[in-house]
Order: structure tokens, then C-alpha cells, then sequence
């Protein structure tokens, strides 16, 4: 009995399959986690061994597993990742990874001063083709000499081994002409790098399958005012982010993308742009999101950011900094009668600030109030005259300060609501540690408060419409 206790116990009685798919999930960042689960019990060590996925991570932080997983992991695609401080000086661990180069499917390369320097750092390492490589991120710790490389340039031998390259993240690389002619990249990242934008919109040209794109750039000062006005149209395109270093620079870039319905946008500011305002970034005339976003159906807005969302798409701004003091007016021009649900966020929510959202959202079904700081009368805006939302149908809090003041300014609501029939609250939610709650008796008191309410108290975010 002492040795059957362990395999009897109920999680192994699951199929070796389960545990070896379970053991995949494991947050890891290097192989030490999985190797940690090998020891709990043999059925558990065979299973997990067993399944060649769970070994499939490579890299130089951890350079005395790499035998061991490069064994286990057999013949499936592997993924690797190098800094290259950590084997400088130590040719061990690029002996026991050369022979198996041609298995790697992703691969992430930093610490390197040049790009052109890095056939030295890693001899013999790009000698052979990467014929499964789908994902390559490389990270200069240097700004480049070549803002952009001419075709007479020759690029390093690294980039000849695309044949399947997905995609593509590089910080402080440049931008080798031999990239635009990439036929499968659907995801291009570009972080902290100064290129001429005439080049820059060239390049967008000639990678037309794009559709995830996520830009940190800089172009060269005068190159947005001085390049010819065009429209580059990216039909696959679902996610466009932007960093904005500048404003200058973003405006001119969205002016000449002719972007999909259904795209999701994000801007944010840096540092050297905050980008406060809504209007200082869009191009001029302002680009019409309703274009991209029609109908726009749901409005988040946060201390710091707003997201517009509809049609399968989205809009995100993110200022950096505080907002403006009209900050809670930065929607107006997207808030129209197809906006069902309305999200504030982090954001220090004050009755007069509610009002004059909701006044501009007449069809607004569901409100959510998240991590926000509800000042007394915040809630009265809902049962303002003339009354605010008619349709509203849920509202609900996530992570707030529930108080006693704000259950018993929420049954007010409720009731005055609740005499007007085609008005009333149907649902309210209150997404809390119940247990660090002050007053438990409101909670009976605003569940007793209104018969037919469905209220839901839990630590789940639902679906609010």
C-alpha cells in the first residue's frame, strides 16, 4: 500500500499525455521549472521526459541543461536564445549547438555591438542554412552606423537563411534591402531606430502580406515633410502600434496608410512626445476612425489611455502622461448612438466627469467602473434628468473601493431606476475580495433592495454585454 499510494492519487490517474501537455504550461523563461517537475515521482519524471516538446528551449543562460535538452527535445524544431556576453570566451556551448542549427524554428540573438560583427561573436554558427527558422529577433546594443544599407551593401550572411521567416523583431538593426524581399513576414517589429521615411515607406511597400506591425521608430529629421504623398495599402494588416518619439513622425505615417476595417490601432506616447491630446497626433485632416471602427461599439477610457473598439477592431491611445483637464472630452468625436459599452479605467471618477461622458452615449448598455476612485455623487449622474442612458442595462466594478457610501448611493440608483420600467438596472456586478469588504450587511441589503436584480459578486471579469 505504502508503494501504490503515490500512483493512486487522482492527478495520476491522468494519461501521461495530460502531464506532459500540462508541464508545457509551465511559465518558464529557461528549462529549470520542467526539470523541477521530473522530480515529483517517476510516473511523472517518464511522462514529461517522454513528450521532446518540453525541451525544445535552448540558450546561453543556462548553458550546462543544453546537452540534456538538446537530447530529450529529439528531432523537433528547437528554439534559442543567445546573449552573447554569455559565451564569450566559452566555445562548449557552440560545439553542442552547431550540429543541430539546422532544427532551430526561433531564435533571439542580443548583446552584439554590430550586426556586421556577429559572424565573429558566433563562429561557424551561420554556415549553414536555417531552413525551419519562422521567428528571428536580433538586438544591437549600439545605434547602427547605416541608417539604411544601399543595395550594394552586403548584408550579413544570417539574413540569406530565410526561406519560412514569419517574423521579424529587431532593436537598433538596420534595415537590410535583402528584408523587403521576404514573401512570408506577417509580423514586423522595429524598436529604437532613425531611418529615412521615404525608405521606411518603400520597404512597407514591398512587405504587402504584413499584418502585424509594431513601430518604435525615428525618421530622419525634414524626411516626412519632404517625401512624396502616397498611400501604402496593407490589406492583411490586423494590429498597427506606434510609439511616438514624435508627433511630426506619427502623423505623417498614418496619413499614408490606407489601413483594413477591423484593424487594431494603438498609439502611445514616450518620453520625448506625450502626446497629451488626441489631435496631435492624428494626421490633419483627422483620420476618420469610423471608417476603421463602424460601428463603434465599445468605449475604454482610462486615466492614461482610451480604446475605441468595433466592427472586430479597435483603437487604443495612451498619452504617457496625465491627461489633459479635458480629458474625459477626448471621445466626443467617437462617441455616437452604436457605443453599447462604456469602460472607465484607473481613473478618479467625479459625478460632473460622468455626466458629460454619458450624456453623448444614449444607447449605452453596460458601464464598467475598473480600479477607478468613485467620488460621492459619481453615481447620481445615472438617474440625472433628463435621465442619462436609457438602455443601460449592467454596470459593474472591478477592483474598486466599494464603500457604504457607494452601496447605499448605488440603491438609489437602483430604485429610482427601478420605477421607471423601461429604464431599470438588470444586472450588477462587484468583482472583489468579498472577504476584505468593511460592510457585509449592504451586500444583503443591495441584493434585498431590488427583487428581480441579478446581482453577481466574484473575482471573475465577465463578458458585460
Amino acid at each position: 500500500m505504502v508503494c501504490l499510494k503515490n500512483p493512486l492519487q487522482p492527478a495520476n490517474r491522468l494519461p501521461p499525455e495530460i502531464i506532459a501537455l500540462c508541464a508545457a504550461f509551465v511559465p518558464r523563461t529557461n528549462p529549470k521549472p520542467i526539470v523541477t517537475l521530473t522530480h515529483v515521482c517517476r510516473y511523472w519524471r517518464e511522462a514529461i521526459i517522454s513528450s521532446p516538446e518540453n525541451w525544445t528551449l535552448i540558450g546561453s543562460g543556462w548553458k550546462r541543461l543544453v546537452p540534456l535538452c538538446l537530447e530529450r527535445a529529439g528531432t523537433v524544431p528547437i528554439t534559442v536564445r543567445i546573449t552573447i556576453s554569455d559565451i564569450r570566451g566559452d566555445e562548449t556551448f557552440l560545439q553542442v549547438l552547431l550540429p543541430h542549427v539546422s532544427r532551430i524554428s526561433d531564435m533571439f540573438i542580443n548583446g552584439f555591438s554590430f550586426i556586421e560583427n556577429l559572424e565573429a561573436d558566433l563562429p561557424g554558427f551561420f554556415a549553414s542554412t536555417m531552413p525551419n527558422l519562422t521567428s528571428l529577433g536580433l538586438e544591437q546594443t549600439v545605434q547602427p552606423s547605416k541608417l539604411f544599407p544601399s543595395d550594394k551593401t552586403s548584408p550579413p550572411s544570417l539574413f540569406y537563411s530565410f526561406s519560412k521567416l514569419e517574423s521579424l523583431h529587431l532593436t537598433r538593426v538596420p534595415l537590410y534591402p535583402i528584408l523587403s524581399r521576404v514573401p512570408s513576414l506577417v509580423e514586423l517589429k522595429l524598436f529604437d531606430y532613425t531611418i529615412h521615411f521615404g525608405k521606411f515607406i518603400g520597404f512597407l511597400e514591398s512587405n504587402l502580406a504584413l499584418e502585424i506591425v509594431d513601430l518604435g521608430l525615428g525618421f530622419v529629421k525634414g524626411s516626412v515633410s519632404t517625401t512624396p504623398k502616397g498611400t501604402v495599402s496593407l490589406p492583411r494588416l490586423r494590429h498597427l502600434g506606434l510609439i511616438c518619439d514624435n508627433a511630426i513622425d506619427a502623423r505623417g505615417l498614418l496619413s499614408c496608410l490606407s489601413l483594413p476595417r477591423g484593424v487594431d490601432v494603438e498609439v502611445q506616447g514616450s518620453q520625448q512626445n506625450s502626446c497629451a491630446s488626441l489631435p496631435s497626433f492624428l494626421p490633419c485632416p483627422p483620420t476618420h476612425i469610423q471608417d476603421l471602427l463602424t460601428p463603434i461599439t465599445t468605449v475604454k477610457k482610462s486615466r492614461y489611455s482610451l480604446r475605441l473598439s468595433g466592427s472586430g477592431g479597435s483603437f487604443y491611445f495612451n498619452p504617457f502622461e496625465a491627461p489633459p483637464p479635458n480629458a474625459y472630452e477626448e471621445f466626443n468625436p467617437f462617441a455616437t448612438d452604436t457605443v453599447r459599452e462604456f469602460h472607465l479605467l484607473e481613473a478618479k471618477v467625479l459625478g460632473n466627469h460622468l455626466s458629460r461622458a454619458l450624456e453623448r452615449l444614449p444607447a449605452l448598455e453596460a458601464l464598467g467602473i475598473s480600479e477607478a476612485t468613485l467620488r460621492s455623487g459619481s453615481l447620481s449622474a445615472l438617474i440625472k434628468e433628463p435621465l442619462l442612458c436609457p438602455s443601460l442595462k449592467t454596470i459593474a466594478f472591478f477592483g474598486c473601493e466599494v464603500t457604504s457610501e457607494m452601496i447605499r448611493e448605488l440603491k438609489g440608483v437602483l430604485k429610482k431606476r427601478e420605477h421607471l420600467t423601461t429604464a431599470r438596472l438588470y444586472r450588477v456586478i462587484i468583482v472583489i475580495d468579498i472577504s476584505t469588504w468593511p460592510d457585509r450587511d449592504s451586500i444583503w441589503q443591495l441584493i434585498t433592495s431590488v427583487p428581480h436584480l441579478d446581482i453577481r459578486l466574484g473575482r471573475m471579469l465577465p463578458d458585460l454585454l
